[in-house]
């Protein structure tokens, strides 16, 4: 969701430099300052954080290759990488930050009721949750320090326009829109959903807020994953080629992740403005029009 992060910053009026490793801005768009850059480079990012001096931050980069990034050896690299970046930040000045977190790395065997910032233990799954608590918990060690004022936006389940072709909302549009079968699971696992765009204004929200600590970002609504699908199916045309049950659940599923917004809604004053229905017609139109002819 970084374009769209990029796009709320825009739109409400801050100067934007971006890093990327190939940057493409939109043709015209002269409202971000690109930077080639990669990340995992300690040195060329010091430079290129010196040479901005930035007052805030909002750091998204990390692996995320769909079906790999679980597991993947490269979440250790993303560690380090971000903090050798917040202390870059603190070292010319820095101000403000804030780092995208995960429902990872609660403890989802807890998961009966919303999942609480304050009230949940924590108990990070997979190489990809555990490195990203980590990494919250060296900002915070360097915000204690430094006095840095830091924001930890813990991201429940997005989809939107953009995101990988094989993920659920997109895999299942793409099949409907080509008159294709879609295989599913009974799809009985409740999840909390939010359109990635509105996940970028809430981020964008919490940055401006001022709110430190661990901050979930979610839509605090439960719903099925075949309410999801059948609302997928239903946009696309095509509910008839939902094939529920035809893959089989995995035994190690969580029956429920749902996110308490408390402080999302309370102290940032955000809360979603689109329903799902609305933000699911949105990515399979943008999916329709991408459909082959």
């Amino acid at each position: 969701m970084g374009r769209q992060v990029l796009a709320s910053l825009r739109g409400r009026g801050h100067e934007v430099h971006a890093v990327s490793r190939n940057p493409s801005p939109e043709v015209g768009d002269r409202t971000v300052t690109w930077h080639a850059n990669d990340l995992l480079d300690r040195r060329a990012t010091e430079a290129v954080v010196q040479r901005v001096a930035p007052t805030h931050l909002v750091h998204l980069a990390w692996c995320s290759e769909h079906g790999v990034y679980w597991e993947s050896p490269e979440n250790e690299c993303w560690l380090a990488a971000g903090l050798s970046l917040l202390e870059a930040f603190v070292a010319a000045g820095g101000r403000r930050a804030l780092l995208a977190g995960t429902c990872a790395e609660y403890d989802w065997s807890r998961a009966e009721a919303p999942l609480s910032e304050t009230e949940t233990p924590l108990a990070p799954r997979g190489a990809y949750g555990r490195a990203k608590d980590s990494l919250r918990r060296g900002a915070e060690a360097l915000a204690a320090r430094s006095g840095l004022s830091v924001a930890w936006a813990r991201l429940f389940f997005l989809f939107g326009p953009g995101e990988h072709p094989d993920r659920l909302v997109a895999s299942v549009a793409r099949a409907v829109l080509s008159g294709r079968t879609a295989d599913c699971t009974e799809g009985r696992q409740v999840r909390d959903y939010l359109l990635s765009t509105e996940a970028a204004e809430a981020v964008v929200a919490v940055l401006e807020s001022g709110a430190s600590g661990a901050i979930n970002v979610g839509s605090g609504i439960p719903v099925s994953v075949r309410e999801l699908i059948e609302l997928v199916g239903a946009a696309a045309g095509g509910p008839e080629l939902l094939r529920f049950g035809s893959i089989p659940s995995r035994a190690d599923e969580p029956p429920r992740i749902v996110a308490d917004v408390d402080r999302l809604g309370g102290e940032v004053g955000w809360q979603p403005r689109r329903t799902l229905e609305e933000a699911v017609a949105e990515t399979v139109a943008w999916w329709r029009e991408r459909a082959p002819a």
